[in-house]
């Protein structure tokens, strides 16, 4: 998939993609804030909305063309859209629904009531035939949605926050049946593309994640690498780093943390770096009541919560000098390790995200 667009989405934001997806490569995430061009994004690549340029292409295939003025109708594109609402049509069965985009292909009544039948039994929604769009949970509505896109056979498809509704058991449900499905040897699951504001989700399902911020792609890597070395302050944020401070550099690989009162150093080149950050799970408890040693805060708890299956702690560094150091850093720690609250925390310098402010 060749995706090369732009579209002017208000006077003060335009929307700027450059990117491709390699064939076979598993389902390309795309991560950014509400509002970043996400769904608009899907929209141009199903030919909802029409870039004001650019070109989109799927396995060869030109879909929209804006110097050669192609522009496939939605319907000649053969792609399919999952959107968050999953817009069922409210009218319709289970088995109608299904059925409905193979009529729309030209399906013999037979031919639809088998092809719709198959999928009614892959997605277990076998007895729910005759039922409608409100009586179904919305387990039930996703799968059937699911269902309706691959019916007919798309050479894309395309996932609009398809989680959102859902509660966090079933969520983590269907992410698991979402990623059995993406792992199989349906063309269609060759060209997919998944746009979320979750990170858990596009860690889970996707190989590949594109970072969008600011109008445009600010980093297109490997999901694991991208997570690992964020290289940028907004794409730390997105990935769910809570703890990032503007620097001070004191030479070599030391620096101060601003906003910590902290003086630490790090593991890797430190030439452009504006921000440091550190997840809240990376912090290392220290023992005893020692004067703090290198990358070590003695802190001073803030807050102290509980969540089901860990203890969550804000804390400032004790030592620091000035109001303006004081920022609280989150601790993170497994209530299974029945930890007590340490007097000292340490940095791991492999652990420091070194950040920029701004996409280079």
């Amino acid at each position: 998939m060749i995706v090369k667009i732009t579209k002017k989405l208000s006077r003060a934001f335009t929307l700027k993609l450059d990117f491709e997806t390699e064939s076979g490569r598993g389902c390309l995430g795309i991560l950014g804030h509400s509002g970043s061009g996400k769904s608009m994004t899907l929209k141009c690549i199903a030919g909802i909305e029409t870039p004001d340029e650019g070109f989109i292409a799927i396995d060869g295939r030109v879909l929209f063309d804006s110097a050669k003025r192609i522009n496939l109708s939605p319907q000649a594109r053969r792609v399919g859209y999952m959107f968050q609402n999953y817009a069922l049509f409210p009218h319709m069965t289970v088995l109608e629904n299904i059925s409905a985009p193979l009529a729309a292909r030209g399906f013999a009544p037979a031919d639809r009531r088998r092809e719709a039948a198959d999928w009614i039994s892959r997605f277990a929604l076998d007895g729910m035939e005759n039922r409608y769009p409100r009586q179904l949970s919305g387990g039930q509505q996703q799968r059937t949605a699911l269902a309706r896109m691959l019916a007919c056979k798309p050479n894309a498809v395309l996932f609009d926050e398809p989680f959102s509704a859902l509660d966090s058991t079933l969520r983590e449900y269907m992410q698991l049946q979402l990623q059995e499905l993406l792992s199989s040897a349906d063309g269609a699951f060759h060209n997919a593309v998944l746009v979320t504001h979750n990170r858990d989700e596009v860690y889970r399902l996707c190989p590949e994640l594109a970072v969008v911020s600011g109008g445009g792609i600010v980093i297109k890597d490997a999901t694991r690498s991208v997570f690992q070395n964020p290289r940028f302050v907004d794409v730390a944020h997105l990935t769910g780093c809570k703890n990032i401070s503007p620097v001070k550099p004191l030479g070599g690989r030391e620096l101060f943390a601003l906003d910590w009162g902290l003086r630490l150093r790090a593991a890797g080149d430190l030439e452009g770096i504006t921000h440091i950050g550190i997840r809240a799970h990376d912090l290392v408890p220290v023992d005893g009541n020692a004067p703090a040693g290198f990358n070590e805060a003695r802190i001073a708890v803030s807050k102290h919560s509980s969540e089901p299956f860990e203890e969550v702690l804000l804390f400032t560094n004790m030592d620091a000098k000035a109001s303006s150091e004081k920022k609280e850093i989150w601790y993170k720690y497994s209530k299974y390790l029945k930890r007590q609250v340490p007097q000292k925390l340490f940095f791991p310098p492999e652990a420091l995200l070194l950040l920029t402010g701004q996409p280079v």
